[in-house]
């Protein structure tokens, strides 16, 4: 190390997302150090399928150390100032590789792939007749099992679910149905195969995952946080492919290669709820969403796990050490928002770039009457409906792009909406203010249109790198730098807190209900269009 290098406390996260990976360097008050990010591969094989490849993403994320490594070097710091790394995952993304060779047996199967409605729609029919066993020589079906299933886990059946792609993986790929006949086969989801390989791939064999990605798998029991045998016994899944759990933030190894070799890994969080820890909405009653490919809103209820009867997922925020309690969120996703934006970019070719939009977007006051129901892979919460098709209506020949522009920024708020209405039911809090980060909150309009149809203010910090801070902040809690600790938010006061902006509502409350109106009709307009898929709720 050269000695003109200077030596600071720095915290670095590896935020592994859908379409790229990167790895970012903060201090203390979350300033950006230095970074590195990268663009992987994207495979769509067939109509509704979305693949990755692992390798590749591990590849990535060793480049983006690197490079963002040297880059810290290169504006003065030594790399030894880097004193434990977050890691940050897209989640329900599924993995299987093999314990022998430590290589992935297939490509990993993406959050957003809808190919496993035959299998979600096998598994309703096994819930209704035959059920799962909650316990010995006791069964439920039917409704009761469908409700069962949402006790242990906060989850209905769906495709977007772990398990669900993994039982696919195991039916339809035979170097998959063989590992797990012969017992050689890992499960995991991308935290748990970024960390066994950061952390010595098949040489020291760490197999983990962390609670809040656990609790995507439709396999976690998440009033005990263990896996339910139940629900193993329900997939036919050997208990012996599954990793070992831990909490978002303890230190799990150090990285055993590389420019940071020797530095602990401390925190390992799903990336929407790494959001909500970034964002610092740590106390009940506090919300964020997260406006990526898709958007997910999280909101905090505390140590209580309050299920949802409004069509959310109740799902662990996060565990703040092994021995800490569990907090819980209330969750909705929406699974097309900057895809949305990215398809009139890529295939409808209106824009040129993605913060075009709100360029095209701002040339019309309104719609001209037009609603676009996004649903490209179906619907998420709170409608879950896989039958859902993609709808633009309200189309006539006064319509022009800037008009569909508009309603693609709105879509994304009426969508956002939708889940804060289940929220309030389920909750019986109402919402001050949205927290906000994301690819698509850089456009001043789209969040002005989003505090316009929601009613409430939206909060948008300047520095909006939130999920990566997520885990960069349970990584310092886990080796107890700088003081911070997530079981107390006041100890992370100062992280954060430069350049916040504040949008509030300027549409008229006649004005908005005649919309949110209009948008529910579409909605119902765009179910179950395709045929033999049924709604889950």
């Amino acid at each position: 190390m050269s000695s003109s290098l200077k030596q600071g406390q720095f915290i670095g996260s590896l935020d592994c997302g859908t379409t790229s990976v990167r790895f970012i360097i903060f201090n203390q008050y979350a300033d950006i150090l230095a970074q590195h990010q990268v663009e992987f591969p994207q495979y769509y094989p067939n109509p509704g399928w979305h693949e990755h490849d692992a390798d590749e993403i591990q590849e990535h994320a060793d480049k983006c150390i690197e490079e963002a490594t040297g880059a810290l070097e290169a504006a003065g710091w030594a790399k030894e100032s880097v004193k434990a790394i977050g890691v940050t995952n897209q989640r329900e993304t599924t993995v299987a590789w093999s314990r022998k060779t430590g290589k992935p047996l297939c490509k990993a199967i993406v959050w957003a792939d809808s190919r496993t409605k035959n299998t979600v729609a096998h598994y309703e029919t096994k819930l209704k007749d035959t059920g799962i066993q909650v316990s010995p020589g006791v069964w439920k079906k039917g409704q009761d099992g469908i409700d069962a299933l949402r006790n242990i886990t906060g989850l209905p059946l769906s495709t977007y679910f772990s398990a669900i792609k993994l039982r696919w993986m195991i039916d339809n790929y035979p170097d998959v149905h063989k590992a797990h006949e012969v017992d050689d086969l890992l499960f995991g989801t991308v935290e748990s195969w970024v960390a066994y390989n950061l952390l010595g791939g098949v040489q020291k064999n760490v197999h983990i995952s962390e609670v809040t990605n656990a609790s995507r798998t439709l396999l976690l029991n998440t009033a005990t946080l263990q896996w339910e045998p139940s629900l193993l016994e329900f997939f036919q899944l050997r208990e012996s492919i599954l990793p070992k759990l831990v909490s978002t933030s303890e230190v799990y190894g150090n990285i055993a290669y590389g420019p940071l070799a020797g530095v602990p890994i401390g925190g390992l969080v799903g990336d929407q709820q790494a959001a909500l820890i970034g964002n610092k909405c740590l106390t009940q009653g506090e919300a964020k969403c997260t406006y990526g490919t898709g958007a997910f809103l999280l909101f905090c209820t505390g140590g209580e796990i309050v299920e949802s009867k409004h069509g959310l997922l109740s799902t662990v925020a996060y565990q703040a050490g092994p021995n800490s309690k569990p907090v819980y969120a209330l969750e909705g996703s929406i699974a097309v928002a900057g895809s949305a934006v990215k398809w009139l970019r890529d295939s409808m070719q209106i824009i040129e770039t993605a913060a075009d939009i709100n360029t095209l977007a701002a040339r019309e006051k309104d719609t001209g009457g037009v609603y676009f129901v996004t649903a490209f892979s179906g619907l998420l919460a709170p409608y879950w409906d896989p039958g859902a098709a993609g709808l633009l209506i309200g189309i006539s020949q006064y319509t022009n792009p800037s008009h569909i522009a508009r309603a693609t920024l709105e879509a994304n708020a009426f969508q956002t909406r939708a889940i804060i209405e289940s929220m309030k039911l389920d909750s019986g809090s109402d919402l001050k203010y949205l927290k906000v980060d994301g690819g698509m909150t850089n456009g001043d309009l789209a969040m002005e249109v989003l505090a316009d149809i929601g009613g409430f203010s939206v909060i948008r910090p300047e520095m909006r790198e939130s999920t990566a801070l997520g885990s960069a902040i349970c990584a310092g809690a886990a080796i107890k730098l700088f003081g911070w600790d997530l079981s107390k938010p006041e100890t992370l006061a100062e992280v954060n807190t430069k350049g916040n902006r504040e949008f509030t509502s300027q549409l008229s409350e006649v004005e908005r209900s005649a919309r949110w109106k209009n948008w529910q009709r579409a909605v119902e307009r765009s179910r179950e269009w395709e045929e033999g898929v049924d709604a889950e709720a």
